[in-house]
C-alpha cells in the first residue's frame, strides 16, 4: 500500500519560504505557474491578506524532511 500524498514546503526550491514550490510538487504543476498564481492573487486582492495567507502557509506547512527531498531529486526528471 503507497503512502498518502502529503504537503511539503520545498525549501531546497524556494524562492522565500518554500510555499509555491511546495504546492506546485503536490499538484503536478510548474512552480514558476503557482508563483505568478501569487503575485496574481496579491495584486488583483487585498495585498495585505495574500502576504498574510502566504506567512499563515509558511508556518503551518511543515519543511519535506531531508529523505525526501533527496529522493525527490533522484526521481526528477532532467531539466529542459
Amino acid at each position: 500500500m503507497s503512502e498518502p500524498k502529503r504537503l511539503y514546503r520545498n525549501v531546497q526550491e524556494a524562492w522565500v519560504g518554500g510555499v509555491a514550490a511546495g504546492l506546485a510538487e503536490y499538484m503536478g504543476v510548474d512552480r514558476t505557474a503557482v508563483r505568478v498564481g501569487f503575485v496574481l492573487i496579491a495584486v488583483f486582492t487585498l495585498f495585505i491578506a495574500s502576504v498574510v495567507a502566504y506567512v499563515v502557509m509558511w508556518a503551518i506547512i511543515p519543511p519535506r524532511p531531508p529523505a525526501a527531498q533527496v529522493a525527490s531529486v533522484a526521481m526528477a526528471p532532467p531539466p529542459t
